[in-house]
């Protein structure tokens, strides 16, 4: 049964129809006349009369009739007429959609950032994105760059910006350096801290704390700067590696959490948390390890993720960008 249907299938093209066919009958449907089509395709008016001859074989139906002015379609040419222009358009449209495929200006992209990142420089390259290539769809992954790093190399990302993890062979990956990450301390609105003009780190650290987990690079990043000016780490710290978890202990407690410098001045602002987070006038001098721009060296960036690259790459600071 399912080898009869395979069959009634493709009777057509068993019977020898071809696109020659198509854009004969297509023409004939505009024209109405076997020498205006046969001059649209560029062949003889003889070749036209063969190849609309070869079609009604092939439909084994009276497709059209001779009339003074030219031919009319039966009702059997004319489906087939326009099954026909529709046919050729979605082949015109397939063959748009590859090119704009292979030139990158359609496709699926998807980046890693840690979160800081992801709002300096991914952020404003998806709303340049939506513009220039509205066709490109992309998916952003925010998470700390151990996470990162394993999708990339599992071909779940395209690139990432982030920082190469210990564990990992360093020739896996094609960076351009992007620099250190200031951190700034948060609070919400209102909090003790902020009615004084120069808080200091140890009184700090005498308020409870929001830091990712043991062994995440932030909370090393606070720890070493804290023990290196011998001031003593925070008593009572809630661990959570989530973002929206950090903000939201933030949002209703006094608790302090260190986070990107870009991720604390977006939320403080009014298109991010309406002023509700505030950044403490403390630690200006804390910062995280460099990060980068980084891809994989074993493959080729797609066209579009070259394309997505290509414009986050352009948004670093010349000298950095030039970098490796």
């Amino acid at each position: 049964m399912a080898g009869l249907k395979e069959t009634a299938r493709d009777r057509f093209i068993r019977r020898g129809l071809k696109l020659s066919h198509l854009r004969l009958l297509s023409a004939l449907d505009v024209t109405g006349q076997i020498s205006a089509a046969a001059a649209h395709l560029a062949i003889s008016q003889p070749a036209a009369s063969r190849l609309l001859a070869e079609v009604e074989r092939i439909a084994g139906a009276e497709l059209y009739r001779r009339h003074a002015r030219g031919i009319v379609f039966t009702e059997a040419g004319s489906h087939l007429a326009t099954l026909a222009r529709r046919m050729l358009g979605d082949l015109d449209a397939a063959s748009r959609e590859v090119e704009e495929l292979d030139a990158g200006r359609r496709g699926f992209v998807s980046i890693g950032a840690v979160t800081g990142a992801a709002l300096e420089h991914v952020l404003p390259v998806l709303r340049q994105t939506r513009l220039t290539h509205p066709h490109i769809n992309v998916n952003v992954v925010v998470d700390t760059s151990d996470k990162l790093a394993p999708l990339m190399l599992a071909d779940e990302l395209d690139f990432y910006i982030g920082r190469i993890p210990g564990t990992i062979d360093a020739s896996a990956f094609v960076p351009e350096p992007i620099g250190p990450e200031p951190v700034a301390l948060i609070v919400r609105a209102g909090h003790p801290l902020t009615r004084r003009k120069s808080p200091s780190i140890e009184e700090c650290v005498e308020f409870d704390w929001v830091l990712q987990p043991l062994g995440g690079l932030m909370r090393q990043t606070v720890e070493s700067y804290l023990m290196s000016r011998r001031v003593s780490l925070p008593a009572r710290v809630i661990s959570t590696s989530s973002t929206l978890m950090t903000l939201a202990l933030i949002a209703q407690s006094n608790a302090i959490a260190p986070i990107a410098r870009s991720a604390a001045t977006f939320f403080g602002s009014e298109e991010g948390l309406d002023g509700r987070i505030v950044k403490l006038p403390v630690a200006d001098d804390m910062v995280v390890a460099p990060y980068s721009l980084l891809r994989p060296s074993g493959r080729d960036l797609s066209p579009t993720a070259r394309i997505v690259h290509q414009q986050i790459a352009a948004r670093l600071p010349r000298e950095q960008a030039t970098r490796g």
